[in-house]
């Protein structure tokens, strides 16, 4: 109440100010046998403070008593008002015509002065709002901190920011309604919006790449400068923190791959161990007496797989390490590119270690074979992988089918084995890495059983032009 009191009566101060001046200046003037002219520049004095502290009305009232005060006491006959001559009209016009350019050019200076107050108010929240946000580290982090520290900072109503990446929104104070719907549709449409009925700022986070984001202000007296600049700042420090959070996430693969090669590198050194006792036992078996034909094919089975084992292992322990070097920006990724799968297909029947094994074999390649659109090393792994299914999963000495099916966006590769049925989940690790590779590249893999004939394994893959779509 005493606040509303006192801010009425500065408003009304210049005016009575200016009233008691004037009074003080007309009885003084009076006294003296001041002329009309002299009374009415010093009138024209106050009137102007009227006008420059108090504004037009103010002025127009003080004006208009300043012509009546020269009129009454200092215009023949004195002590009377004859305001109907025209000099009286022209001394009003004067005075008010003076008290509306004043005016105007005093509203003019204060507007000036207070931007010129808000501007560095502004800089200096924009430069503590940067100190503050730029410290913080972690896409989430800077979800949950930011929002409150901008309305902190700036005294807003409420604060939202939308991360697009991770579809995440992040809400401080009390938004206006539909403050989130707001935001999505800036960052959606990339473009600035202000609702006056708010008072709410809703602004897209844009970075080099694109948008990143959106922000609303509510309850925000901010200049569009200020709101520009704020935006810039937090997609700024969204950038950064997705940043840093690529590279934290790329050292520790980096660091994970390191322990899993090292782990790796450990137990192929113990398989070694073991296999090597496995071959000297199953050499020394026909030895120790006569075997027969079925205790032979089994000696020499286990002779096998346990050299195969061996190979293994050695090629764990001579695989290089990896370093620093390793992680080159190139060769994390992928890079695909057109491959015919029926030559890929007989590269990879040469990976295969026995010559016996690689004649098992019948690859019969379509006439007009599209190209796929894979990454090489990845699918010469997956076929390699399904030769070597199949060749376990089939009939000692039993020829292996490879066939290929062209269909409208896809190029399957059909690997028949003849002896047992396997089923899915029966198939192990190796079909697994194949379906991952296959789902990798945009492809499929799977095994389906035929009665009293084996097992089908398959692997499709998009052909270049489906790629492309």
């Amino acid at each position: 109440m005493l606040r509303s009191v006192v801010a009425k009566v500065a408003a009304v101060a210049p005016c009575a100010g200016s009233l008691a001046g004037m009074a003080v200046c007309t009885w003084i003037a009076f006294h003296l046998g001041l002329s009309f002219g002299t009374v009415g520049f010093l009138y024209i004095a106050f009137m102007v403070l009227a006008a420059f502290y108090g504004g037009f009305w103010q002025a127009t009232l003080v004006s208009v008593l300043a012509v009546a005060s020269l009129d009454y006491f200092f215009n023949d006959p004195v002590f009377s008002f004859r305001v109907a001559r025209f000099s009286d009209w022209v001394e009003l016009g004067v005075f008010e015509f003076t008290a509306l350019i004043i005016s105007r050019l005093s509203n003019r200076a204060q507007v000036r002065a207070l931007e010129a107050v808000a501007e560095r108010r502004d800089t200096d929240r924009l430069y503590q709002a940067a100190r503050r946000i730029l410290l913080v580290e972690g896409a989430s982090e800077l979800g949950n901190k930011v929002p409150s520290l901008i309305r902190e900072m700036f005294e807003l109503r409420g604060v939202v920011l939308f991360d697009a990446f991770p579809q995440a929104a992040y809400e401080s104070g009390e938004p206006a309604p539909d403050a989130l719907r707001h935001t999505r549709e800036a960052f959606a449409l990339n473009t600035e919006s202000f609702d006056p009925s708010q008072k709410s700022w809703y602004c897209v986070l844009r970075v080099a790449d694109g948008p990143v984001g959106a922000l609303a202000l509510c309850g925000a007296g901010m200049r569009q400068l200020t709101v520009t600049a704020l935006a810039s700042l937090v997609a700024i420090a969204l950038d950064r923190t997705r940043t840093l959070d690529k590279q934290y996430h790329a050292e520790a693969a980096r660091r994970a791959e390191q322990l899993r090669t090292a782990m790796l590198d450990a137990l192929a050194h113990q398989f070694k161990t073991p296999l090597a006792i496995i071959r000297t036992a199953s050499s020394g078996l026909p030895a120790v007496g006569a075997l027969s034909e079925t205790q032979g094919a089994l000696v020499r089975l286990i002779d096998q797989e346990a050299k195969r084992l061996n190979d293994l292992a050695s090629r764990l322990v001579s695989a290089p390490a990896l370093d620093d070097s390793a992680f080159d920006a190139n060769d994390l990724e992928r890079q695909p590119e057109p491959l015919l799968l029926s030559r890929l297909m007989r590269a990879a029947l040469q990976e295969l270690q026995q010559q016996p094994e690689r004649d098992r074999f019948r690859v019969i390649a379509p006439v007009r074979e599209p190209a796929v659109f894979a990454n090489r090393e990845l699918t010469l792994t997956a076929l390699v992988q399904l030769a070597d299914i199949a060749l376990r999963h089939s009939l000692p000495g039993s020829p292996i089918h490879v066939g290929f099916t062209v269909q409208e966006n896809a190029v399957v590769v059909v690997v028949r084995s003849q002896g047992l049925v396997v089923p899915a989940s029966g198939a192990g690790l190796d079909l697994s890495i194949v379906t991952t590779i296959a789902a990798d590249q945009r492809g499929y893999a799977w095994v389906e059983g035929e009665a009293d004939h084996g097992t089908v394994f398959s692997l499709s893959l998009p052909v270049v032009y489906a790629s492309a779509q």
